[in-house]
């Protein structure tokens, strides 16, 4: 009777206990310890307390986890680690940086100028020898996109800054102005991108701001050079970026306002379609462009056994409005192939315009008077890679006609046919980081016979990340 009397008194300690407050961890166990030293209970009913205890801890429910503030996640990790790339999540956002820096040290032969060698619109150059440390074809760029689902919706917003490491004056073209080698100067930063999209699966992809156009993409991204020098072109003070292929193979396809469609992959087939900000000749009459500039382009990938190809077609065209002259319609289409069977990729492309110009989007477009001129070009590539290094090269032209005869009269030195050799090594010394050599051979020709030529090697690096 004493024995039971001492431990329904140790359980009704033990409820207090367990009531007055809430419990620290050990608290029961140590109570019947007490209990024990004072001698209210016996070795045996002590032992048989502390069993109880033990068996009704490991039996009780888990304490409830802290209450925390719901997000948008739906509960998960507020911050935490994307998948892949350089970046964070944050609820349901991901937000992604990517990046690129390189530079070449590049030296430029050139002619000295003469009768001879004037070439209007030619990239070979003309002006004695020059050594530059330059950027290549791309300057560095620093890309940050946010992207989420919002209500079954794929979103993001996207922001390209490319900035050179060289000093530019700004007059005349902005942060891709004319270079400008002086201390105390600054380089330029081309915010090249900013724009929004929106899509999901069976919808495709809607794309509103400023980004690559489709015309002639395809060309300048899959052109070895891109990762290059290629020509130098104004070596004695360089811009933000040297040629590469521009000019010399295609029309440079530039960062454009604009609203694109792009359909979901049928069976590796994709299609863009899209309305841009008209652009006004460069070198033409003045011009008050009423309409949008429309252009497409349709890709497909895929693979033959062990082949792995790319094929693609292009378009432009847009009615320009010369306020001293005849309205004109400037059109464009470019079409190419990319193979790719074991270390070996072949590209081949070839584009063919009128009213579009040479080298950049409405240069040398028409003549004074707004009467168009004809133009079509192409670049053949080869690319072979051996572990880590690589070995390619590249032949391309582009040409440009002649309006008419009075065209002719009008401006004979004008430019009617760039073309140059390319010859490129490669080593990837890591996942990061690539080291480049290259040899260029540049040579532009007048329609009256001029003619002029140009040599250029380049060394360096780039890094993307």
């Amino acid at each position: 009777m004493k024995g039971t009397l001492r431990l329904m008194s140790a359980a009704g300690a033990m409820m207090l206990a367990a009531t007055a407050a809430p419990a620290m961890a050990g608290t029961t166990a140590d109570l019947l310890k007490r209990l024990h030293e004072k001698g209210i209970l016996t070795d045996d009913e002590y032992q048989e307390l502390l069993k109880g205890q033990a068996t009704e801890a490991a039996q009780a429910p888990a304490a409830p986890a802290p209450a925390v503030t719901p997000d948008a996640s739906g509960g998960a990790a507020y911050v935490r680690m994307t998948d892949s790339g350089v970046g964070l999540q944050i609820g349901d956002v991901a937000l992604k940086f990517s990046g690129s820096v390189n530079g070449f040290y590049v030296h430029d032969n050139g002619e000295a100028p003469n009768a001879t060698n004037s070439v209007t619109g030619g990239v070979a150059t003309v002006g004695g020898n020059t050594s530059a440390v330059r950027n290549g074809l791309l300057p560095g760029f620093l890309k940050i996109e946010a992207t989420t689902t919002q209500g079954g919706w794929d979103v993001g917003a996207h922001f390209g800054m490319y900035p050179g490491i060289n000093s530019v004056s700004y007059v005349g073209g902005g942060a891709n102005s004319p270079g400008n080698p002086r201390g105390l100067q600054t380089a330029g930063i081309d915010f090249r991108q900013t724009y929004l999209t929106f899509g999901r699966a069976g919808f495709g992809e809607v794309k509103i701001g400023r980004d690559i156009g489709l015309f002639a993409s395809e060309q300048i991204l899959n052109d070895i050079t891109l990762l290059s020098s290629g020509t130098p072109s104004g070596n004695v003070a360089p811009s933000n970026t040297t040629l590469g292929r521009i000019g010399v193979g295609y029309i440079y396809t530039d960062f454009q306002p604009q609203i694109t469609y792009t359909t979901p992959n049928f069976s590796g087939f994709t299609a863009s379609v899209g309305i841009f900000e008209p652009l006004s000749s460069l070198t033409g009459p003045e011009e008050s462009n009423k309409q949008p500039g429309f252009q497409a382009k349709l890709v497909y990938d895929g693979k033959f056994g062990d082949v792995a190809t790319r094929f693609w077609w292009a378009g432009i065209t847009q009615k320009h409005n010369v306020i001293a002259g005849p309205d004109y319609t400037g059109w464009g289409w470019d079409a190419g192939a990319k193979v790719t069977f074991g270390p070996v990729t072949l590209v081949g492309t070839y584009y063919d315009a009128s009213g579009l110009g040479t080298t950049a989007l409405n240069l040398f477009d028409t003549d004074g008077l707004g009467n168009k001129r004809d133009s079509h070009g192409f670049y053949l590539q080869g690319l072979t890679t051996f572990g880590k290094f690589s070995v390619g090269g590249s032949y391309g032209e582009s040409n440009l006609d002649y309006a008419n005869a009075a065209d002719a009269l009008a401006s004979p030195t004008l430019v009617r046919k760039n073309s140059s050799w390319v010859g490129q090594v490669r080593y990837g010394l890591n996942s990061w980081v690539t080291l480049l050599g290259e040899y260029v051979n540049t040579r532009s020709r007048a329609h009256n016979g001029n003619r002029a030529s140009s040599d250029a090697i380049a060394a360096g690096a780039i890094l993307f990340f």
